[in-house]
């Protein structure tokens, strides 16, 4: 295995946005640090497989991913089919409630949305993947990312809107 690959050095190097995106999606601590350890127990069994180097993050974030789907599958059926494009109102929040919010009611609110749409908001504005990552990571067309992020971002905002702290910032 390539010296920068070794599994002291990618713990360390992914450990915290591999946690953070885990707790995205499953809003449990506990449940976000099984889901990053059993990520890092499949790099540890199946991670010398990897033939480039250059994409370990997109295979420990699609593995995760992965975990994940799996864990819930009984729980919720995720489509895969294409999202229509469809243009929403978004309302609008004042630049003052937003100074007003902070990451964990950010987080929180989040955990609201649609599970369809936390993890491509999560990997787009949480982890700074891209939108090919995002397709790569989630198995999804690319069309299917954007759509599933517009759409996140429309429903992560109307919650912001209704937010008691953004209410009350607005007045």
């Amino acid at each position: 295995m390539d010296q920068g690959l070794d599994f002291e050095s990618v713990v360390a190097r992914f450990y915290a946005p591999l946690y953070q995106f885990a707790f995205s999606l499953t809003h449990v601590e506990a449940d976000a640090c099984d889901l990053t350890q059993q990520t890092f127990y499949i790099w540890g069994t199946k991670g010398h497989q990897l033939r480039e180097p250059a994409k370990v993050k997109t295979w420990l974030f699609t593995t995760m991913h992965r975990q994940f789907l799996e864990s819930r599958r009984r729980q919720t059926r995720f489509p895969h089919d294409e999202l229509e494009s469809v243009e929403h109102a978004l309302p609008v929040i004042t630049p003052q409630a937003v100074r007003q919010l902070d990451i964990a009611q950010v987080l929180e609110t989040l955990g609201r949305v649609d599970e369809i749409y936390q993890s491509p908001v999560a990997l787009f504005y949480l982890e700074d993947c891209s939108y090919k990552e995002i397709a790569e990571i989630l198995e999804v067309p690319l069309g299917t990312v954007k759509s599933r992020i517009s759409r996140g971002i429309g429903q992560l905002q109307r919650l912001l809107a209704e937010h008691p702290a953004t209410r009350r910032a607005e007045k």
